[in-house]
């Protein structure tokens, strides 16, 4: 057998992990995006709010606010399980490189061999705690979009006399 052999077995021991880490990085950039456009939507309601408060009130007026205010409401908790998430996410990479690093160890000096599995399974658990997490976001997410459409559409028959002439 060739001497090298356990140093290669070492390696692909560590390549696992980095596949994960690999795997975290593209979660945490896309979930990052998303916390993004979070924050302009927020930013694009706040503006119209601020303008609305500028027009005398209207049935149409005070339906808008109504609206813009469970957006916002919505948005809020978004934004707390993007943050969340992305905690996870961060955690989750954490314990893959200290995976990866514990297995070099745990073939190099040959102690606490039990290490890269507790760091693994952690990994793994936080992923998945961060995948669910993001989950239940993007169902709020596509449950607020429904409701601004549903009110946009709704929003000429709520209130026709103050169309337009």
């Amino acid at each position: 057998m060739p001497a090298n052999l356990p140093d290669l077995s070492l390696l692909s021991a560590m390549i696992t992990p980095a596949v994960l880490i690999s795997a975290c990085g593209t979660l945490i950039v896309s979930t990052s995006t998303r916390l993004g456009r979070l924050v302009d939507r927020v930013r694009e309601l706040n503006t119209l709010v601020a303008h609305l408060s500028t027009q005398s009130p209207s049935g149409n007026n005070r339906a808008q606010r109504t609206e813009y205010a469970r957006q916002l409401v919505a948005h809020a908790r978004r934004g707390q399980l993007v943050q969340r998430g992305l905690a996870a996410l961060y955690v989750a990479l954490g314990c893959f490189v200290a995976a990866m690093v514990s297995i070099w160890l745990v073939g190099v000096v040959a102690v606490a061999a039990a290490f890269p599995s507790g760091f693994g399974v952690a990994g793994t658990l936080a992923l998945l705690y961060g995948c669910l997490l993001l989950i239940t976001e993007v169902r709020l997410a596509l449950k607020s979009v429904n409701e601004e459409m549903q009110f946009v559409l709704h929003l000429p028959e709520s209130h026709p006399s103050e169309q337009g002439d």
